[in-house]
């Protein structure tokens, strides 16, 4: 498929004429930083970041109010990570968009969002403001997750670890399913 039929496919879906499907593909490509020429390019001809940014603009054809990100920056280098999320930052404040990320990348997470949730065994065992998150994680597996971020001067990395004990839990286990059986402090 062309970056054309790769981003008009889903206003093909939701029935948008041909004309329509063609100047919106080209409205789209504009706010992700790609040229209408690159139209009738195929995605293998692009880079990582590139092929990011047809993504991007594929799933903003419709117009929708809420975009899911799932790991929207994986596989690409630190300076196109920036450029990416600099892309998505503008087109929420552009067309008013709501993200929902799924990403391990901390410092991202910590960048990019409001408001995050925390999963341990697939369930949420925390939801707090961000900047609140990562000054008082309340959740011991939270806690865990925030001390095992990398950090660049080594006496810092050496303060305030907080390492989980135990055996690994298992998801369809007894006990084993209560990992954190202890008071969590209250906000």
């Amino acid at each position: 498929m062309t970056v054309q039929q790769l981003v008009a496919e889903p206003m093909k879906i939701h029935g948008y004429d041909a004309h329509t499907q063609r100047e919106r593909a080209e409205e789209m490509l504009y706010k992700v930083g790609l040229k209408p020429e690159h139209l009738t390019r195929f995605p293998h001809e692009f880079s990582g970041g590139q092929r990011q940014r047809i993504s991007i603009a594929r799933a903003l054809s419709v117009r929708p109010e809420f975009v899911l990100c799932d790991e929207p920056l994986s596989a690409l280098d630190v300076s196109v990570q920036a450029q990416v999320v600099n892309i998505l930052q503008d087109l929420q404040q552009e067309l008013g968009l709501t993200y929902l990320f799924i990403a391990h990348d901390l410092s991202m997470v910590r960048h990019i969002s409001s408001r995050i949730g925390v999963m341990y065994l697939g369930k949420l065992v925390e939801v707090a403001p961000a900047g609140e998150l990562y000054q008082r994680p309340a959740h011991p597996y939270t806690q865990a997750l925030l001390a095992s971020v990398p950090v660049a001067d080594p006496r810092i990395q050496q303060l305030d670890r907080r390492w989980l004990k135990g055996r690994n839990p298992q998801p369809n286990g007894g006990a084993e399913r209560l990992p954190f059986l202890q008071p969590l402090p209250r906000r």
